[in-house]
């Protein structure tokens, strides 16, 4: 008799925990708008998140520093409004938890309750416990985020792959375990050898998600305007592009403003 998986109704980090536990992948993407949203979810990807990275993508920023807490808010209600099954993590952007507590609680707090977000993410280890054991103390679920760090990008002053020499991957392990001590649900690994990304995995018990950290991961994210191929100018290696909608969508475009300068478009079909 064969036994039928049960259908997922809803993502929580109840079921990543119990992914992790079956060995069976966690697939993450970015949102920012509820249209994206919407398709992302239907299509089944287990966790979306709302990232800060909406500051490259949607407004041209350099990097994810310029974003306010109320510009995450509003991309995190277009995205909630979208979803019926995926897990929805919105980053807390730089400035509104660093070096602050309380600070950080009121913004965790902003977020889930003006948005209807089910979890927040915090880029750090050590550095930002206190932080993070007050947004986890409200009952705020957290992603733990480490490696390269994209808020801290003026601290490293490079892009370049992070936890490469052995202090560095020691103090990466270290923070990993205290996150997982301290409560955090998953932890983002960006831009590690490959090595150090399947011994975290190994070492940990709750779920780490890779971009740019190797297959070992128990799940991984990409950035879903670079995995579409919107974007043209970014081309780590880590990203696969599944389509070429930069220049798809050109072409398109091409094609209406022809039509219309042509008046062939619109035809008497599409008149009244």
């Amino acid at each position: 008799m064969s036994v039928h998986k049960k259908e997922i109704k809803r993502v929580t980090t109840h079921v990543l925990q119990a992914m992790k536990a079956r060995k069976e992948k966690i697939a993450m993407l970015t949102a920012y708008d509820y249209s994206t949203a919407r398709i992302l979810d239907e299509a089944k990807i287990d966790v979306l998140l709302v990232g800060d990275s909406a500051s490259n993508v949607m407004a041209g920023h350099e990097t994810t520093l310029p974003i306010t807490l109320d510009q995450m808010i509003y991309h995190a209600s277009s995205v909630i409004r979208a979803v019926k099954r995926s897990l929805v993590v919105v980053d807390i952007p730089f400035g509104a938890y660093q070096g602050n507590s309380k600070i950080a609680l009121d913004s965790a707090i902003r977020i889930m309750k003006e948005s209807g977000a089910h979890s927040v993410k915090m880029e750090g280890g050590a550095e930002i416990r206190e932080s993070i054991e007050r947004v986890l103390s409200a009952g705020v679920p957290v992603m733990g985020h480490l490696g390269l760090t994209p808020q801290s990008i003026y601290k490293f002053g490079t892009y370049s792959v992070r936890a490469k020499e052995e202090a560095e991957a020691q103090k990466l392990i270290a923070d990993a375990k205290l996150l997982e001590e301290i409560g955090c649900f998953a932890i983002v690994l960006e831009k590690i050898p490959a090595s150090l990304g399947k011994k975290v995995s190994e070492i940990l018990t709750i779920p780490t998600i890779g971009i740019g950290a190797g297959v070992n991961c128990d799940g991984q994210v990409l950035v879903t305007h670079d995995m579409l191929g919107i974007t043209k100018d970014f081309n780590p290696r880590f990203i696969r592009r599944y389509l070429d909608l930069f220049d798809n969508i050109k072409g398109a475009v091409q094609h209406y403003i022809q039509d219309v300068k042509s008046e062939d478009f619109p035809s008497k079909d599409e008149q009244y």
